[in-house]
């Protein structure tokens, strides 16, 4: 389950943004545009240049979908954590706190620039 309602831990792997889901895109604001995009198995988490939203298909088939936003103003602070030299499942890491006092956990599988992910939160939340 993908949700900003508790405690979660994300594992992720990137996708293109061409392969955003359609709802993602028709909830953007203006100005609001994506900046990277991952997947879990069925689920996605978008990073904009507003906020992180999260899409959890629910159900057998998938039809249900469940979107969740967290706006960066959100967010008292994060840290990230780069990929080690010469892992076996090299993963980067980001976690969040927000406002609200729940922690997020992400983990990034394969590619990833966790760097830049993390100047799109300062960007953002130092505004």
């Amino acid at each position: 389950m993908v949700d900003f309602a508790t405690d979660t831990n994300f594992n992720l792997t990137a996708i293109d943004v061409t392969d955003v889901n359609k709802n993602i895109y028709a909830m953007l604001v203006d100005g609001e545009k994506v900046i990277s995009a991952y997947k879990t198995v069925r689920d996605q988490v978008v990073f904009t240049n507003k906020r992180i939203i999260a899409m959890d298909k629910q159900g057998i088939t998938g039809k249900r979908q469940l979107y969740s936003t967290l706006p960066y103003k959100m967010i008292q602070y994060f840290n990230v954590q780069t990929v080690g030299f010469a892992e076996l499942i090299p993963d980067a890491e980001l976690e969040m706190w927000a406002a609200n006092g729940r922690m997020f956990h992400f983990e990034f599988k394969g590619k990833c620039d966790i760097i830049a992910i993390g100047k799109v939160i300062s960007t953002y939340v130092l505004d």
